[in-house]
C-alpha cells in the first residue's frame, strides 16, 4: 500500500519561510518523480515543483520560481519543498504526488498540509 504523507505546513508571516517534506512508503522511491501541487480556497490545484531523481532535473511554476526549491532524499523517501520569501498568495493546501519516471500521470497523492502565510 503506497503512502504519501505530507507534513511541515504552519501559519507564517509573509517573507517568512517554511519547509514541506514528504514520506513515501509502499513503492520503490527512485523509480519515482516526486512532485508538489497546492489548492487554495476556491481555486483548482496547481502544479508547483517536480523532481525527477536525487540532483536531477526540476521544474518551477512560474510564480513560485527563485522562491522555491524541491529537494529529494532517496535513502529517506523523503521528497522535500524549501519555500522562501512566501507570499500572501502562497496560501494552500500543499500536496505531493508520485508518478512513474516516463509517465506523466500522478498515480499517488498525500492528504495535503495546510500553509497559511499573513500579510
Amino acid at each position: 500500500q503506497v503512502q504519501l504523507v505530507e507534513s511541515g505546513g504552519a501559519l507564517v508571516q509573509a517573507g517568512g519561510s517554511l519547509r514541506l517534506s514528504c514520506a513515501a512508503s509502499g513503492l520503490t522511491f527512485s523509480r519515482y518523480a516526486m512532485g508538489w501541487f497546492r489548492q487554495a480556497p476556491g481555486k483548482e490545484r496547481e502544479f508547483v515543483a517536480v523532481i525527477r531523481w536525487s540532483g536531477g532535473p526540476t521544474d518551477y511554476a512560474d510564480s513560485v520560481k527563485g522562491r522555491f526549491a524541491i529537494s529529494r532524499d532517496n535513502t529517506k523517501n523523503t521528497v522535500y519543498l524549501q519555500m522562501n520569501r512566501l507570499k500572501a498568495e502562497d496560501t494552500a493546501v500543499y500536496y505531493c504526488a508520485a508518478r512513474i519516471l516516463m509517465s506523466d500521470e500522478y498515480l499517488y497523492w498525500g492528504q495535503g498540509t495546510q500553509v497559511t502565510v499573513s500579510s
